[in-house]
């Protein structure tokens, strides 16, 4: 058993305290990747409570349940940015990459303890695979938003649809890397091939978010 609120405020104290000293766009992503932390834990407890809840085994919530509630979640701070402080097309894209970084090393700071660090393999699929995929995803849902308003789409509808979007993403990971053998070894690729693809489009679009 590990206590995940002891291990985000001991990550999460020295960032609060850095805040202080920095200015601009590093107070911006930091800010954001503690937001990140943040809401892992909360994704932590509410996926924990509908497995409880459901019935449903881990793999079936790691599939059905938990990408809903986690892309959700980082979605939240995401538009809580959008709302509050209208940032420019390149600040949503870097607070989005902060959140998702900063989701995705809570998250593997948690496993680590609870599997322990032993295993290299172990360790670089978690930051390679896992850890990209929380990146990509949110990191589309906001390149989404952009392309959405230069279209003059951005509406409610098209929020949810790329939030469905990022949820089938990640839902998909988890169903392919469930099993083991060719379609584990194509999961652990997904997110990797997915940050490929999303970078080349990064590169070619022409506001150079």
């Amino acid at each position: 058993m590990i206590y995940a609120e002891n291990i985000l405020l001991c990550i999460a104290i020295p960032l609060v305290i850095s805040l202080l000293f920095v200015r601009g766009d590093v107070r911006r992503y930091t800010a954001a990747f503690l937001f990140g932390m943040g809401v892992c834990l909360i994704a932590a407890y509410i996926s924990g409570f509908l497995n409880l809840v459901s019935g449903m085994g881990e793999n079936d919530t790691s599939v059905f349940l938990s990408p809903i509630v986690e892309e959700l979640m980082k979605l939240m701070p995401l538009l809580f940015f959008i709302v509050l402080f209208t940032p420019e097309e390149h600040t949503l894209t870097m607070l989005a990459v902060a959140i998702g970084a900063g989701f995705a090393t809570f998250e593997n700071c948690c496993y680590i303890l609870t599997s322990g660090a032993e295993s290299f393999t172990f360790i670089m699929i978690r930051g390679l695979a896992v850890g990209v995929m929380h990146i990509v995803s949110i990191l589309a849902l906001a390149v989404w938003f952009i392309i959405a308003k230069h279209l003059q789409v951005f509406s409610f509808s098209s929020i949810i649809g790329g939030l469905s979007l990022s949820m089938v993403f990640h839902a998909l990971y988890n169903l392919l890397v469930s099993e083991p053998g060719v379609s584990r070894n194509i999961g652990y690729l997904l997110p990797l091939l997915a940050a490929a693809g999303l970078y080349y489009l990064y590169r070619k679009l022409p506001h150079r978010l």
